[in-house]
Parts: structure tokens; sequence; C-alpha cells
């Protein structure tokens, strides 16, 4: 059955029908909730201020690659387009570490082989979760059409759309508007009402994408199956592979000082920075010039707010309620998860809002949280520690423990691999297990310690 997408004039209805959800926002988790809800039988009415991408390309150079892991994989399963969307993705069994002045060399995510992350465009799964939803006769999609204010109490909003001012109201209605969220603006406008808490903080890193093109046959000029880092101390480089053959590169580097894009404002500088730091990564990338000078400079910022939620009414969820930095790859697998904690829920309590959105989001902002702290650490972790003697002691127990002991994780595995944990326990575990390992590997006989005393160790360290 073929939805509708409404390319001239969304209806405006002030009826309240008590299956009508509106979805602010048809990014990644509005696209998903709404394919979700449509399922579950509700008519589902989507706002996105962007135009349709079936009908354009985004814009290039904002595009960051994304690593689609078993969070996210979990609940597109629960809405039965996992498969579909696995054929669009190329797996990454490991991170590709390029130290300066040392040898390439490989760092798996697990010890089990069938734990890896997947590649994948933002536009395109963006894209096909679109045409997944747009094939529900009770799914409506509006684009262009700019959301400017919530009636938070009575599920009502007001919009813009082709020149006109118009209203729709529901039963409810969730913002999947991203970091910029009006719906979000929405709840703080009630700030005294609701006792509305918001912090934004923003690294002093911004970012910047690149591209390595495919050979002339289509092939892939630099290991396929990886996440690429170049890890310079306080900034650096990764690559993900794209299905035409391509890698997606993203710059982290600092705003100010010698590695920053403020300081890298010529050719000439630029080409001696690579020379410096960037040697054996400069020969695979002869179009940098055109694109570092054509290509934006973006911002890697954390969104925290309390309450996600008002009068039983009005919802955030996704970037709009927990942006963070994309430095553990789970963004938008926590976006995802979102929707399915979100429609587990309703299995429990109906269509009775008001307890969905309130158990919702204090469950979730503690694992919100939880995951933004992650990011942060990543980001030190994969600019200064990846090359780390100590560090790279321990990722080598890791793995021999994950491939002799079922029942041990990593940190990284907590968080990525199982997708039943919540994040602020995954936290939790893992920031305990890293200190005593690290302790453990500090010495230089921490090979010589039996792999069953760093098991029990950690075992009874998880008691």
């Amino acid at each position: 059955m073929k939805g509708k997408t409404n390319d001239r004039q969304p209806s405006s209805d002030n009826r309240q029908p008590s299956n009508k959800i509106i979805i602010v926002g048809a990014g990644l988790c509005g696209s998903l909730l709404a394919i979700r809800m449509a399922q579950k039988g509700f008519q589902v009415v989507v706002y996105e201020r962007r135009s349709d991408m079936r009908k354009g390309v985004e814009d290039a150079g904002r595009s960051i690659n994304l690593a689609l892991s078993a969070r996210g994989l979990l609940a597109l399963e629960m809405a039965g387009i996992k498969e579909s969307i696995l054929k669009e993705c190329i797996p990454m069994r490991g991170r590709m570490i390029h130290p300066l002045g040392g040898e390439s060399f490989q760092s798996n995510y697990s010890g089990r082989k069938e734990d890896y992350i997947n590649s994948v465009s933002r536009p395109g799964l963006n894209l096909a979760l679109i045409k997944e939803a747009d094939k529900f006769e009770n799914v409506e999609l509006n684009f262009d059409s700019k959301v400017t204010r919530i009636d938070l109490e009575n599920a009502k909003i007001n919009f813009e759309c082709n020149g006109e001012k118009l209203i729709d109201q529901g039963a409810v209605v969730i913002g999947t508007d991203g970091a910029g969220s009006v719906v979000r603006r929405s709840l703080m406008s009630k700030t005294t009402q609701l006792l509305f808490n918001y912090s934004q903080d923003f690294l002093r890193h911004g970012y910047k994408e690149l591209s390595i093109l495919p050979n002339a046959d289509g092939s892939w000029k630099i290991k396929k199956e990886a996440l690429h880092i170049w890890p310079n101390g306080s900034f650096m480089i990764i690559a993900l592979p794209n299905l035409d053959g391509s890698f997606t590169l993203t710059m982290f580097h600092p705003y100010e000082g010698e590695a920053g894009f403020n300081t890298l404002n010529t050719k000439e500088k630029l080409k001696a920075f690579f020379e410096k730091y960037y040697p054996t990564l400069l020969p695979l990338i002869p179009h940098l010039y055109e694109e570092y000078f054509e290509n934006p400079v973006g911002t890697l910022g954390t969104t925290k707010c309390y309450p996600w939620q008002a009068f039983g009414k009005t919802l955030i969820m996704g970037d709009a309620s927990h942006a963070i930095v994309p430095f553990y790859g789970q963004g938008m697998n926590a976006s995802l998860e979102d929707v399915r904690v979100f429609d587990e829920l309703m299995d429990d309590f109906g269509d009775d809002w008001e307890a969905i959105f309130k158990v919702f989001q204090d469950e979730r902002k503690a694992n919100a949280d939880a995951i933004a702290d992650l990011a942060i650490d990543n980001f030190h972790e994969m600019c200064d520690k990846v090359d780390d003697v100590p560090f790279m002691r321990k990722r080598k127990i890791e793995m021999q423990l994950e491939q002799q002991f079922p029942d041990y994780y990593s940190k990284y595995s907590l968080v990525t691999f199982q997708p039943n944990l919540p994040y602020q326990d995954a936290m939790n575990r893992g920031r305990k297990q890293d200190a005593l390992l690290l302790q453990m590997c500090s010495n230089d006989d921490f090979e010589n310690i039996p792999l069953e005393e760093y098991h029990r160790k950690i075992q009874r360290l998880n008691l």
C-alpha cells in the first residue's frame, strides 16, 4: 500500500483523533518511529522542514558516515527492515591505526569474529527509512514544512508551508527534530513551569569532510573492512568505507593552534601540515585542496536536558533530547534505540501516553548521559591512546579474554555489542574493568600473568 507524501499542502486539522501521532522531524529517529507507529496502526503525520531527500542530493561536506552496530540493528529488526539495511552496509571489524612514523596495525573491536560494526551512509540510511515509511497508507509525509511553535498541553503545532501559516493537532506530538529542535525550544519556553534544565557543551574541535576516491576499477585503495585512524595526539583523521570503493574521511581538528582550521587557511600551510603529520595519507588524496577549501567546518557538541516530556502530550527523543559527539559511534544507535525502548513501553502501557512519556524519559535520560560521557572519553582515546603502550597491552589482553571466556566483554564491547545492557550499566562496569586491566598491564611482566587470573579478578570486580 502506498503512503501519502504531500508535495503541496499539508492538511491542517484542528481535531484531536485519539490515534493520531504528529512527528516533527524526518531524520533517522523520526522516520523509524513513523514506521513503527504505522505498524502499530496509528495515524502518523510527519513534518520535516527540509525538502524531500528523494528529489535531490544532500549537501556535500556534512554527511559523516555512521557506524551501525547492535543497538541500532536491534531497533531496525523490530521494524522488520534490518536485512534490507544491512545490504547497504560495509562491515568494519576493527580500527586500522596509522601512527605517525610507525607501521600500521589493526586493533579488532572484539575477540569474537561475529562482533563488528557497519559503515553506512547517513543520507543513504535516511533515504531508505523515508521510502519505507512512505509505503504505509496511514503515514503522511510533509516536507518543506517548518514547525514554528508547539502547544505543549494540547498537542497542537503551528507550521509554515508554501508561504501559509497553518495548524495541526494530534493525540501527541513527538519531536525527533535533531540538535536544534524546535520542540525542545518549546519545552524550554516553559522553563519555570517544567523546571527545564538544559546544557550545550561544544568541543574546542570541529570537523571537516574529505574523501579517498576509489581505484580506476572501483576497488578500495586501503583496507576495506576497517575504520582507519591517523592519530596525532589532540587531532586525528578517520576514514570509513563506502560501497562505491571510496572512503569518507573526517578531520577532527581544533579551531586554533598549529593544527587549527583557522590556521590552515592557505594551500601552502595545508600542504606543509599534511606532509608533516599525515605523510602516508597525503598520496591517497590528490584532490585534498579542492575538498578542504570547499567543504565547511562543522561543530561538535553535547546536548543534555530534562525533562523530555510535558503534560503527557509532548515528547522529545533522539538528538533533540541527547545530541552527542560521534566518537563512540553511538549517536545514531542511541536514537534508534530510543524508538525500540519507546515501542516496548507501549507494549506495557498501551496508549497511556502520560505513563509512557514519564517512564521513557526517566529510563533513557541516565543512559543518554552515560553514552554522551563515554563519547567524550573515546575522543581522547582515539586521538591519543590507540598507539599508547599501556592501552595496546590492555587491548591485547582484552582480545584474549574475549576469545577464551564467553562471559567477558570489554567496555567497548559492552557498549557496542550488548544491546540489551543499558548504557549506564555498560559504562560503570566497563570503567571498572579498564582501571583494573590498565593497572595490571602497567607491569612489563603483564603477559606472564595467567589469563585465568585476569578473568578471575574481573569476575570478582563485577560481583
